[in-house]
């Protein structure tokens, strides 16, 4: 049978229309680089590369990044993205450039109630609220919350003595995401909430079941393929309630943070941010630092427990620090020189956050390299930290890199573990003590041993973090 005749002329016109208008919006976009003369791996209709992160953003950025050079192209959906891993070029655009050309991130918009959090906002009202958040990170107010840490130390040992009966004094990390993940919740429900939760032996907490709820974001959801195909429909989304945090998950921490404000209000604290405000900054404190922290953490150890020389070397400063188990104190612990050169280096080998983005403000050169107005930016943390060119055998685990003498030569552009300049991470300092702190009173107390390098598998990538697996083996 002839199908052709099925249809009419005027429906077989409309089709081919709908056809050559679909191609055209799928392939309209992908001339952008190739008039400004910069390579990239070739994008499909309508998804551009981003299906290539299947296989990891890290993978991906390692392999554009021996294959093109410094400067590539890629698409995320229609949306061109501008890879830099120039250092030249990267100190420019995250530090000499950034309140005047580079002071936004990329949104991409289904934000839902973190529209206003601190890694969204743009311009005026993020110096703002950056302004009124920094004074809760000095070494002043860390101090202060040095002991609300040590509780939580204290039930991580104890969670560790417990899974470590069996094993003569040792940790196997094999278990450790799950150990970690506990401590670096409890740790920030207890500072952004003044909420105390053993989350190891309480799963079924509220404030447990609902960080988990928001920190469940896959970024080839097809919510973010849509916003990234289809961006003309982020306006009809937002307005259908639909964004990557659940309203669930918004309501429960705003009916927490009320309760908070009452106490507050009622011992005359002084609230320098609307409601809202607040609600995003302690949500995305969360956001920000549960799944880093604990994937720092994990990763930490891992590299501890196949490099046994750095073990006791560290147990030695440890030793030596705090003799026959003293108590740990913030000053000794922020002054320890080789603890803080293993953590530096195992960062090095595996940051967390493995982007840094920013948004062109107006069209600029910078080193010859012309970067119009509105182009995101995306900077490669992870092959800035793996290059041959900046790090002698850059695969190999080495904390003397970091150490007197040698931490001088680092080059501060081809190691952010944190990001840099005026928009790093504001918690830094805040995540480095906790961990450091979780460090000492493990290594103090543990050994930790690899049951089976040959069938771990480290990696897990499901958005722009690296993590480890939960199950690891």
């Amino acid at each position: 049978m002839d199908y052709f005749w099925i249809f009419s002329a005027e429906t077989w016109t409309l089709l081919l229309l709908f056809t050559s208008l679909l191609l055209l919006y799928g392939y309209w976009p992908y001339k952008y680089f190739v008039k400004l003369g910069i390579p990239g791996p070739k994008p499909l209709p309508l998804f551009g590369t981003m299906l290539e992160y299947r296989k990891g953003f890290h993978a991906f950025d390692m392999e554009c990044y021996r294959k093109y050079g410094k400067i590539w192209g890629i698409f995320d959906g229609r949306e061109p993205v501008l890879s830099i891993a120039d250092q030249t070029i990267v100190k420019s655009i995250l530090v000499k450039e950034c309140y005047t050309y580079f002071t936004n991130r990329r949104d991409v918009g289904l934000n839902g109630e973190l529209y206003d959090a601190l890694f969204v906002t743009k311009d005026e009202d993020w110096k703002r609220i950056r302004n009124h958040l920094s004074p809760s990170f000095t070494s002043g107010r860390l101090k202060e919350m040095f002991g609300i840490m040590k509780t939580h130390t204290n039930t991580l040992v104890k969670n560790l003595e417990k899974s470590s009966k069996n094993t003569e004094g040792c940790f196997i990390y094999m278990y450790m995401f799950r150990v970690f993940g506990a401590y670096s919740m409890d740790v920030i429900t207890s500072t952004a909430f003044s909420v105390d939760i053993d989350s190891m032996n309480n799963p079924k907490d509220p404030f447990v079941t609902n960080i988990k709820k928001m920190l469940d974001i896959d970024f080839l959801s097809p919510i973010f393929i849509i916003a990234m195909v289809f961006p003309f429909a982020l306006p009809l989304l937002e307005n259908m309630k639909i964004s990557f945090f659940p309203q669930s998950v918004s309501d429960f921490f705003l009916g927490s943070l009320k309760k908070i404000k009452t106490e507050r209000e009622a011992k005359n604290h002084k609230v320098q941010l609307h409601d809202h405000e607040i609600l995003s900054q302690s949500m995305s404190f969360i956001f920000a630092g549960y799944e880093t922290s604990s994937s720092t953490l994990s990763f930490f150890f891992y590299n501890i427990a196949t490099n046994p020389e750095t073990m006791k070397k560290l147990q030695q400063e440890i030793d030596q620090t705090f003799p026959n188990k003293t108590p740990v104190n913030y000053d000794a612990v922020m002054n320890m020189e080789y603890l803080e050169a293993a953590l530096n280096e195992s960062m090095r080998l595996f940051p967390v956050v493995a982007r840094l983005e920013r948004v062109c403000k107006e069209t600029i050169e910078i080193n010859g390299l012309t970067i119009p107005q509105g182009t995101s930016i995306m900077i490669p943390v992870f092959p800035l930290h793996r290059d041959p060119e900046y790090w002698s055998d850059p695969s190999t685990f080495n904390p003397e890199r970091f150490t007197k003498g040698n931490k001088e030569n680092v080059d501060p552009y081809v190691y952010m573990p944190f990001g840099s300049g005026p928009r790093n991470c504001i918690g830094m300092r805040f995540a480095l003590l906790a961990m450091k702190l979780a460090i000492v009173e493990i290594l103090q107390r543990f050994d930790v041993i690899n049951p089976d390098p040959n069938q771990v598998k480290l990696l897990y990538i499901h958005n722009i973090l690296c993590t480890v697996r939960e199950n690891l083996l």
